[in-house]
């Protein structure tokens, strides 16, 4: 069974026996308490091209010290990993590797560093005698299977479970006031990928291998080169929420399934740019994969939703086993994680990742990509931009009832479409850009809310043929349907004035 540790430290390069003056000085720190002293030995993994080191990730099997076992860490923010530990066993868990899987695929992970730390730790407490930190002197030895090898000496200054984050500040300065300075590295593997590559015969002076990230990229002076970006950064997301769907962290399947339609919505915008013969079937696979996200995702948000608007509702206007009947109509869908997982280990997704890799080592490149990014762009915004007046027109002339709730979601997708498109144009057409993506997002969040309501009433409409059909009251159902209508209308209200502004504010030319 795996173990999630969020870790918060910072790293300090240090002198062979550096002493530290009085931590007490450290405001709230009280003590400074001996730890002992422990002797680690970590062997490393990664794919023969470093693509976890690329990203800031680190997979180890240690021994030694209070932790021996498999080791991930994930990124999470600025000095904060999460470290998943699995017990200690002679091949990689199989839980660890479905969090790699999305990174290495088929590749193999083979030993790339080893190191041999002596770690001498020292507890900060606050008055209470309750840790706060922990600061650890390491002597450091790296080793390559070739035989490379680096040594070097660090202080790492980490917070305990529930300590302030502006401890780390205060310890920070306290520590670059002894003469320690700030890690050059994310990680120790980092560093030793860097340093005994320099030690290896004929060793570059940098490595790609230092951790600083993969394919990182950078608006260029075509229209190609912007695209590519954009398309860059949606790929890497997806990439790198693999795992956080996996463990199932908040918001994680919503966030995947968004660089799902960004990239999806951008290779149809840019056809002018992108050969489709060889883009439309990566299109086909991310709307595939979006609706894998979507089946209970979807149910999620809309269960929420009929659970709100029943927590909402005075006592006496809740008629019968209301709460219970949601519950059991939400039942169905249990079992998404793993149905979901299974879709994150299956063929088809993976292929898709190693399409949209060579799609962006490779690109399927039009003539006109190689033109200034501007005027290209620009083309392609104007023309999302007409496809959604076009639907808002026809939507806004439609009468009220399940036609223009049809209408109104199929304006929904192109406000999508016209939105993402011009985030990706940003770079080049600024500002011009920043107005639609703001405008854009107005309406596609009113729209969204109106489409939310159809499907709501849709569920409410089913919920109370059960009920009726098992002999309770559908009096609750049917007043939830009368406020979700009554938001519909209110949606409906606003359009015309959010849509004149949006029209104002149209790319230039359109």
């Amino acid at each position: 069974m795996a173990l999630t540790v969020r870790e918060t430290e910072r790293k300090y390069g240090a002198a062979d026996g550096v002493r530290l003056p009085d931590p007490a000085a450290v405001t709230g720190v009280a003590a400074a308490q001996p730890g002992g002293v422990t002797a680690l030995d970590a062997r490393y993994y990664d794919t023969a091209d470093r693509r976890l080191a690329a990203d800031g990730l680190t997979l180890r099997r240690r021994t030694g010290g209070t932790d021996p076992g498999w080791h991930l860490k994930l990124p999470v923010g600025p000095d904060v990993r999460d470290e998943i530990r699995a017990p200690l066993a002679d091949t990689l868990p199989p839980e660890l590797a479905a969090l790699v899987r999305s990174r290495v695929r088929g590749a193999a992970l083979v030993p790339v560093v080893r190191l041999r730390t002596r770690r001498t730790v020292t507890v900060l407490t606050d008055a209470a005698g309750a840790p706060l930190a922990e600061l650890a002197y390491d002597e450091v030895r790296a080793e390559r299977p070739d035989g490379a090898r680096a040594s070097w000496h660090e202080v790492e200054a980490e917070l305990a479970p529930g300590a302030a984050p502006e401890l780390l500040d205060a310890l920070d300065a306290w520590l670059r006031g002894a003469g320690l300075t700030p890690g050059a590295y994310p990680s120790k593997l980092a560093r030793a990928l860097a340093a005994t590559e320099r030690a290896r015969p004929g060793g570059p002076e940098a490595s790609r291998e230092a951790g600083t990230g993969r394919g990182s990229g950078a608006p260029g002076a075509t229209a190609g080169d912007t695209v590519l970006t954009y398309l860059g950064e949606q790929f890497r997301a997806l990439v790198a929420l693999d795992p956080a769907v996996r463990r199932e962290l908040p918001d994680a399947v919503h966030r995947m399934r968004v660089a799902t339609r960004r990239a999806r919505g951008v290779l149809r915008s840019y056809r002018r740019l992108l050969d489709r013969t060889a883009t439309d079937p990566v299109v086909a696979e991310l709307s595939w994969l979006a609706g894998e996200l979507g089946i209970d995702r979807d149910r999620e948000v809309l269960t929420a939703r009929i659970g709100d608007g029943v927590a909402a509702l005075p006592r006496e206007l809740r008629v019968g086993p209301v709460r219970t009947r949601v519950r059991s109509w939400s039942r169905p869908r249990r079992g998404a994680a793993r149905r979901l997982t299974a879709v994150l280990d299956g063929h088809r997704y993976l292929t898709l990742l190693d399409t949209l890799d060579r799609l962006l080592a490779d690109p399927p490149l039009r003539p006109a990509a190689a033109r200034a990014p501007r005027k290209e762009l620009l083309r392609a915004v104007r023309k999302d931009f007409r496809r959604l007046s076009r639907r808002m027109c026809r939507a806004l002339e439609t009468p009220p009832g399940p036609e223009r709730d049809r209408a109104l979601h199929e304006a929904r997708k192109a406000a999508k479409r016209f939105r993402y498109g011009a985030e990706a144009a940003r770079p080049a057409l600024g500002r011009t850009a920043a107005r639609c993506v703001r405008r854009a997002t107005a309406l596609q969040d009113v729209l969204g809310e109106h489409h939310d309501t159809v499907v709501t009433r849709e569920a409410l409409r089913e919920l109370a043929d059960r009920a009726h059909t098992a002999g309770e009251s559908a009096f609750t159902y049917g007043l939830l349907h009368g406020r979700q209508e009554a938001r519909a209308a209110a949606c409906e209200e606003r359009l015309p004035r959010l849509w004149k502004k949006a029209g104002k504010q149209a790319p230039p030319g359109a």
